[in-house]
């Protein structure tokens, strides 16, 4: 049996200027066996596949250092097989991560090298397979060999910030030792060999204001009391260095911009001891009359001040607010100035923090006073009345230029001003009262009527006479007092029945009164029948002292057929001075009533007409039948108006019209334009035109009438047209006006107009148009009038 050794030879890299470390690989053999049969036919077959034992050792890892700088390639080790004779039958073979790149064997002496620079951040360890293999065959003579390579790292990455800027705030006055922010650095070399991945963390600037742990990087104050009134930004450069720190490591830096933040270690400070003002006494209740601010060094909440008038305004006229966008303090009037009382306000005003840090009340009270002067300069004020409002009664018999009361007004200037008063119309349209403008008495000028109006609501006016636009209103309400000068009336109109089967000393109804005038409580009314109706046999009244009365009957049963209707005069007296009383008449009907005393019928002609209908109904029915009529007439005299419509069918055939053309002729050399020889042209004749006045019922047709002759004059013409329209059976039972001229296309004629008659054969007389009635007239007189003009 043929047996074989796979040996890998490494050489100390270090002593040979390569620092390449391997752990040596123990010999490894396989006890003598038999050939098996299939390693047999192998080897019959020229398979030069062989079976081992299995090995009593393992590859170990390699380590080969990073980023090798020199020229050649980078010696790795060295494969060798026992089987190899040194003839050259056998090859190396190298497989896996970068083989054939990376990592290369020389096939014939199984060294391996690396053919470039290799970097442990990128990859840090390589799986390899080595093999050794017939050279003619390539059947492998020993099964595949798995080993590693890592990559031994080298300090070749400096420490990176995760930030490049960092940025922190910190409270001013913060104590030693505050934290801040913390930074970190990282290393991408190996942590696990050397410190090359060991970092430590420096403070380059910023100090001594502020520190930094150099293994976790915590920035922390260094100095106390930081004011952020004095300085608020700081920058501060961190450094972080491998190697833990010593000579040669490499570093990173970044910057961390600091800001304090503001806390309330500072009182507000008013810029002045002493502030003056000035106010108008007719200043507004409410109006800002000033400002005044205290500074405060802090920011946002923390320079929020509120102002308080701590002393001087016992009176309470003046207030104080803070306005919360400029933190100023605005004042106010509270109250009405008045120079005349009080010309100068001496006030002492508080300006303090709304939200103060007890961590800082050893600094001082956070509160400052200021003192305020406020002058009060004199305007020329309107009168004022003695009272706000004024209310006056006056009874309603009054008479007229009776004072019902007086209003004052005063300047209240030192000047003293005089005033005159008077009414405002638009308060007293009817002019009711007046005013004396002097002394401001209101009298009455109208009679009044309490009934009517009861109160009136007026408006006194103030004007001072040195400045008329000095003016003041006071309301003046006059409350009319009520005298008993209306008489009591009946509550209603009553409608009263009584039953014809009615006992006597019946009550059939009670009755109330009213009165326009003040009604007071108790007995107001009483009631009685006047004199006539004292002694009436049929009703009586009842006083029931409670302001209402009972109608009694007096005897047993009433008839209809009798009387249907009673009236009972009924006296209606007040308690009033003087005594007012007034008779109303109270109507009373007999009825049908049922044994009940319910009433059924109150008149005598439904006993005799019980199935009659009312007078409603006969209204109505009345009212239908006028309605019908007028719809009938109105239908029939449309149709007429409808047919008189269909005979008028164009502006043509309007009667007695006479139409202007505006047309203006040729002149005197236009001799074509007019030719009374139109009317002898017997082609101008239309034989079968129908009448367009009227819509005949059935078509008829002219007959043809015989053309006239070159000769005919034009009484000839005019004759036969005359007859002919005489005979005609479609001419209209009415005077209609016919129109003899016609102008076709090509026609000799071209107008009836007699303004070229001069041109014909002589003149004619047209004086038997007269003759044909006083559908001629004005044809006579147009031809007439012609020919006594020439005449003349």
């Amino acid at each position: 049996m043929r047996t074989f050794r796979c040996l890998i030879l490494l050489t100390l890299w270090a002593s040979q200027l390569q620092n390449s470390h391997t752990t040596p690989l123990p010999e490894r053999t396989s006890p003598s066996t038999q050939p098996t049969a299939e390693e047999e036919q192998l080897k019959e077959d020229n398979e030069m596949e062989r079976s081992r034992s299995k090995r009593s050792w393992m590859w170990n890892q390699f380590f080969l250092l990073e980023e090798y700088t020199g020229s050649d390639y980078q010696y790795v080790g060295k494969l060798h097989s026992d089987q190899d004779k040194g003839d050259g039958s056998l090859k190396y073979i190298l497989s896996g991560d970068g083989a054939g790149d990376l990592f290369v064997i020389n096939e014939n002496t199984g060294d391996i090298q690396a053919t470039k620079r290799l970097d442990r951040e990128e990859k840090p360890v390589y799986i390899l397979r080595a093999q050794a293999v017939n050279r003619i065959t390539g059947i492998p003579v020993e099964p595949k060999s798995e080993f590693v390579i890592k990559i031994h790292d080298i300090n070749d990455n400096e420490p990176k910030f995760t930030q490049d800027l960092y940025t922190a705030t910190v409270p001013e006055m913060s104590e030693v030792g505050a934290f801040v922010v913390q930074v970190t650095a990282n290393d991408a070399d190996d942590p696990t060999y050397g410190n090359s991945a060991r970092v430590v963390y420096s403070i380059l600037q910023g100090q001594p204001y502020f520190s930094v742990e150099s293994e976790t990087g915590i920035i922390k104050t260094a100095l106390p009391n930081m004011d952020r009134e004095n300085r608020e930004q700081y920058k501060v450069v961190i450094q972080a260095k491998d190697m833990g720190g010593q000579l040669g490591g490499l570093s990173g830096t970044t910057v961390v911009n600091i800001a304090l933040s503001d806390v309330n270690d500072n009182p507000p400070r008013f810029l002045q001891s002493t502030y003056q003002l000035r106010a108008l006494e007719s200043s507004p209740v409410g109006s800002s009359i000033g400002k005044i601010k205290a500074n405060d060094t802090d920011e946002g909440e923390n320079a929020e001040t509120e102002y308080h008038i701590s002393e001087g305004d016992e009176s309470n006229m003046f207030d104080i607010i803070t306005d919360r966008d400029t933190q100023e303090g605005v004042i106010t009037v509270k109250k009405p100035l008045d120079f005349e009382k009080k010309k100068l306000y001496t006030l002492t005003v508080e300006a303090v923090n709304s939200h103060i840090n007890p961590r800082f009340l050893d600094l001082g009270p956070f509160k400052d006073y200021a003192t305020i002067r406020i002058t009060v300069d004199d305007v020329d004020e309107p009168p004022v009345f003695n009272k706000p409002a004024y209310e006056f009664e006056v009874k309603e018999d009054a008479k007229m230029s009776t004072i019902i009361g007086t209003v004052l007004a005063q300047d209240p200037d030192a000047i003293r001003s005089p005033v005159k008063y008077s009414l405002d119309r638009h308060t007293d349209m009817d002019r009711i009262f007046d005013i004396d403008s002097g002394n401001g008495s209101i009298y009455i000028s109208k009679s009044l009527d309490r009934e009517t109006v009861l109160w009136h609501n007026i408006t006194v006016i103030a004007t001072e006479i040195s400045n008329p636009k000095q003016i003041t209103r006071v309301p003046v309400f006059v409350k009319v007092l009520d005298i008993n000068d209306n008489a009591p009336e009946l509550a209603m109109l009553y409608e009263i029945f009584v039953c014809e089967n009615a006992k006597s000393e019946q009550v059939i109804h009670t009755i109330s009164a009213i009165d326009k005038d003040d009604s007071f409580n108790g007995l107001q009314f009483s009631f009685a029948l006047a004199t006539p109706a004292a002694s009436s046999p049929n009703f009586t009244i009842k006083d029931n002292r409670d302001n209402t009365a009972s109608i009694l009957t007096r005897r047993n049963g009433y008839s209809r057929h009798e009387m249907s209707t009673y009236l009972l005069p009924v006296v209606i007296s007040d308690y009033g001075y003087p005594i007012q009383s007034s008779t109303g008449t109270l109507t009373i009907r007999v009825c049908a009533c049922d044994h009940r005393g319910n009433m059924q019928s109150c008149t005598a002609e439904a006993l005799i007409h019980p199935t009659g209908l009312s007078t409603g109904a006969l209204i109505a029915i009345l009212l239908c039948i006028i309605i019908l009529l007028v719809t009938v007439v109105l239908f029939a005299a449309l149709r007429r108006q409808r047919k008189k419509e269909l005979l008028i069918v164009s502006k043509e055939d309007i009667r007695d019209n006479i139409v202007s053309y505006n047309d203006e002729g040729g002149g005197e050399e236009d001799t074509q334009a007019f030719d009374i020889g139109t009317l002898r042209n017997p082609e101008a004749i239309e034989d079968s035109k129908l009448r367009r006045d009227i819509v005949p019922e059935t078509l008829f047709f002219p007959r043809r009438n015989q053309a006239a002759r070159d000769n005919t004059d034009v009484r000839d013409f005019i004759n036969q047209r005359l007859n002919d329209n005489d005979m005609d059976p479609t001419a209209p039972p009415y005077d209609s006006l016919a129109t003899y001229a016609y102008e076709g296309n090509g026609s000799v004629a071209e107008s009836l107009s007699s303004l070229e008659s001069v041109t014909t054969d002589g003149d004619q007389d047209y004086d038997y148009l007269s003759d044909w009635g006083p559908r001629f007239k004005k044809l006579a007189d147009m031809y007439g009038g012609a020919d006594s003009d020439k005449d003349s």
